[in-house]
């Protein structure tokens, strides 16, 4: 396959997260490329810092967990969703992430023995938000 790009497209570096309660799985993805890849897991938000400063990322991608029986976000995930943006100032898109894992378990069988699986569903949810860009 052929990718060919205009000056306008901006070499953006997004961050994707997975959330959960006891930890984060994280990818990168570049705008341009619209390509997502698994980076790794971390456990918290200042971990989570440390790879945006690294990676001068621009923008997060965030797997939002809907709750379809109670209809609502998880409230854990809301506070989380607050700090973030309040302590990295970044632009935040979120993306349902519903079947980000069960997605992370068919590319990758071993991933949950691994412990990529987060990662790999990072990845997941920010090629959904390429993918919606379309």
């Amino acid at each position: 396959m052929v990718m060919t790009f205009s000056p306008n497209d901006k070499e953006e570096i997004i961050l994707g997260i997975d959330w959960g309660e006891a930890r984060f799985g994280l990818a990168l993805g570049n705008a341009a490329a619209k390509i997502a890849s698994p980076l790794k897991t971390v456990a918290t938000i200042d971990d989570i810092k440390k790879v945006i400063a690294e990676e001068g990322i621009e923008k997060l991608v965030i797997g939002e967990p809907v709750n379809s029986q109670a209809g609502g976000l998880d409230p854990n995930f809301s506070e989380f969703l607050r700090r973030i943006a309040e302590e990295t100032k970044l632009p935040v898109s979120l993306v349902d992430e519903r079947f980000s894992s069960q997605a992370a378990d068919s590319l990758d069988p071993k991933a949950r023995k691994e412990g990529n699986r987060d990662a790999i569903a990072a990845m997941v949810i920010l090629q959904s938000y390429f993918d919606s860009l379309d």
